[in-house]
């Protein structure tokens, strides 16, 4: 056996990963599996329909009940909570166990709550106490209850970088992100005392020539739009009331990036994640597009995207 198991410890799974040690209390069910320098504290219990991966840290009082699959270097806090059936009863099993995924270097914090048939994303951080009732995207950091997102993993945050340059630098300035290709400028302001004016020309302060427009409003203080990544498609993001948080991810950096001022345009080329979120409740956010709207276009799962942008292994020049 290559593997520990304190000797009050339960194992009666043998697909048991090389250095994994299990301690006093926890019982692992047979068809359990378990990956390579997993920890297993006290207290914990795993049904027989659980995966767990490599280097997976289970703290104490952790239950993982079958339909749960538990990818890398996940930690999961003491006494964190999973469910695997939304509508309990005493003596009634369901017929289907809806799939619970965490996914890769996602991390669990004390006495998190994660309902069940849900993805946690890779990356992604779960505060202690949260009651997760729905999937959380990769790098997200959510609290609260319900959960909702409050941040991003590693995520630049552009005003103490970016307002100060562009405040200080002549109308039509551009001001390069550290994430490749994105530019955030400052668009011409014209008063009047019949009201004022900002205005951007296509060709020249905006880089492409549009082929459609949205526009993006009413949208909750919780809720997360974006969540993609387009191949082909480039966009220009002018926030014309109410501000919105932007956070521009090209695989390898990620900075997060306010827009309140009308006066200020995002440009996010092609082959960048995108997410939206931080809604005042007056914000119209309007997006000009290179091309017209094509479903086959976007990127919606973040480690297919990773996966053809080469991930963290790119290099750029960020200027």
């Amino acid at each position: 056996m290559n593997y520990f198991v304190h000797p009050q410890g339960i194992c009666e799974a043998s697909a048991i990963g090389e250095g994994t040690r299990i301690w006093a209390f926890a019982h692992i069910l047979p068809r359990a599996t378990i990956g390579r320098d997993c920890n297993i504290c006290d207290h914990v219990f795993i049904e027989n329909d659980v995966s767990l991966g490599d280097r997976v840290t289970v703290k104490c009082g952790v239950q993982l009940w079958d339909g749960i699959t538990v990818e890398d270097d996940v930690f999961i806090g003491p006494n964190a909570t999973f469910s695997n059936d939304a509508f309990p009863r005493s003596k009634q099993h369901q017929k289907i166990i809806p799939r619970t995924l965490v996914q890769k270097n996602a991390s669990i914090g004390a006495g998190a709550i994660i309902l069940p048939g849900i993805t946690i994303g890779q990356n992604a951080m779960i505060g202690a106490g949260a009651v997760v009732t729905g999937s959380v995207q990769a790098n997200a950091i959510v609290t609260g209850n319900p959960a909702r997102v409050i941040g991003y993993v590693d995520a630049t945050k552009s005003p103490s970088r970016v307002l100060p340059l562009l405040a200080s630098a002549p109308e039509a300035a551009v001001v390069k992100a550290l994430v490749t290709g994105v530019t955030l400028h400052r668009l011409k302001r014209v008063e009047d005392l019949r009201g004022n004016l900002a205005v951007g020309e296509f060709g020249r302060e905006i880089p492409f020539q549009p082929r459609r427009y949205f526009a993006i409003f009413d949208v909750p203080s919780s809720r997360v739009r974006g969540e993609h990544a387009l191949r082909t498609c480039e966009q220009f993001l002018v926030c014309v009331r109410g501000s919105c948080n932007v956070v521009v991810d090209d695989g390898s950096r990620r900075e997060e990036i306010i827009l309140d001022n009308p006066t200020q345009g995002l440009y996010v080329p092609a082959m960048t994640w995108l997410t939206l979120y931080k809604f005042a409740s007056d914000t119209i956010l309007t997006v000009f597009a290179s091309a017209f709207y094509d479903p086959s276009d976007y990127i919606r799962q973040y480690e297919d995207f990773l996966a053809l942008c080469g991930g963290a292994a790119r290099h750029h020049d960020t200027g």
